[in-house]
C-alpha cells in the first residue's frame, strides 16, 4: 500500500429512516450477514406504497421519499433512541415531530408532520414502512457502506469543490489510505476491531450526492463530475459483514493481503 500506518474509522454513521439525515455513533456491534444495526430500517413510502412487510423486496428509489429528488429533507435533523424505538425530528435545533416508530400512533403522529412538511412533493399520504430483517438500502445483500476521507480529498482537489463526506451517506467513514485504494478491497477481508467485513461492491452514486447536507441546496453535480474526470461514478464500497464484532471510531482496518 505504500504507507506504514492502517487506515483508521474517524466516523460511524446510521441512517435509521431512508432519506433522512444520520446520526453519528461512537462505537458499534455489528453482526454477520446484517447491515449496521436500525441503519435504513424504515423508510417513508411517497403516496399509496407497494411494500409489502410480510414479503419485503427492494423496490424503486421513486416509491419513498428521498433526497434525490426531496431536498428539503435535508434540512431535518434526527435522532433515534434504541431502547425507545423513539425517533426525535429536528429543524435548526428545535424539535418539530417525535413517534414511536413501533408503535401505529407513533408512526401516525411522524406520518402526519412529513404530511405537512413535504406536502408539495407528495403524491399521497406518506406512510412509515418496515419489516423484520429488511434493509432500504440501493443494495439487495445487507451491507456496511465504507467512505474513503483521502477520496473524498481527491475529488475535491480535481473540482475545485468542497465535499462534504455525509453526501455519500457512509456508515463508515475512513483515513489513513491512499485515495481510490478501498476500490482493491473488493473481493477481499476487512478487520475492524473485533469484526471482519468482506468488500463486494463499489458504490455507485445518484444525483443524491448533489445535496448539500448542511444546506439542502442541490448545488454540485457529483455523478456527472466523477464520469467527466474518472470516466466511472463509483465512491466508496460496500462490504458484508463476515464476522459480527464491535467497532469504534479510532479502530484500524488490517487488509488482507
Amino acid at each position: 500500500m505504500g504507507h506504514t500506518t492502517n487506515p483508521k474509522v474517524t466516523e460511524i454513521w446510521r441512517f435509521p429512516v431512508k432519506g433522512l439525515t444520520g446520526e453519528r455513533l461512537d462505537n458499534v456491534a455489528l453482526n454477520t450477514g446484517e447491515a449496521l444495526p436500525h441503519d435504513r430500517a424504515w423508510a417513508i413510502e411517497n403516496g399509496a406504497g407497494k411494500f409489502d412487510p410480510m414479503a419485503p423486496k427492494p423496490l424503486p428509489k421513486i416509491a419513498f421519499l428521498m433526497l434525490m429528488r426531496d431536498e428539503r429533507l435535508a434540512t431535518l435533523g434526527t435522532h433515534f433512541d434504541e431502547d425507545t424505538q423513539t425517533l426525535t425530528v429536528t429543524r435548526d435545533g428545535k424539535q418539530v415531530a417525535k413517534g414511536n416508530l413501533s408503535l401505529p400512533i407513533g408512526r401516525t403522529m411522524l406520518e402526519q408532520f412529513f404530511a405537512a412538511y413535504m406536502k408539495d412533493e407528495l403524491r399521497g399520504a406518506p406512510k412509515i414502512v418496515s419489516a423484520k430483517g429488511h434493509t432500504f438500502s440501493d443494495m439487495a445483500t445487507p451491507c456496511i457502506h465504507i467512505v474513503s476521507l483521502a477520496t473524498v480529498r481527491d475529488l475535491e482537489q480535481k473540482t475545485g469543490d468542497k465535499i462534504d463526506p455525509l453526501r455519500f451517506r457512509a456508515n463508515l467513514i475512513i483515513d489513513g489510505l491512499p485515495a481510490w485504494e478501498e476500490f482493491n478491497w473488493i473481493d477481499r477481508n476487512i478487520s475492524i476491531g473485533s469484526a471482519t467485513l468482506r468488500g463486494f461492491a463499489r458504490t455507485e452514486r445518484c444525483d443524491a450526492t448533489n445535496v448539500n447536507p448542511a444546506t439542502a441546496a442541490r448545488d454540485l453535480s457529483l455523478p456527472r463530475q466523477l464520469q467527466r474526470l474518472y470516466s466511472h461514478t463509483d465512491v466508496g464500497i460496500y462490504a458484508t459483514v463476515k464476522a459480527g464484532g464491535a467497532v469504534g471510531v479510532g479502530d484500524e482496518l488490517k487488509i488482507d493481503a
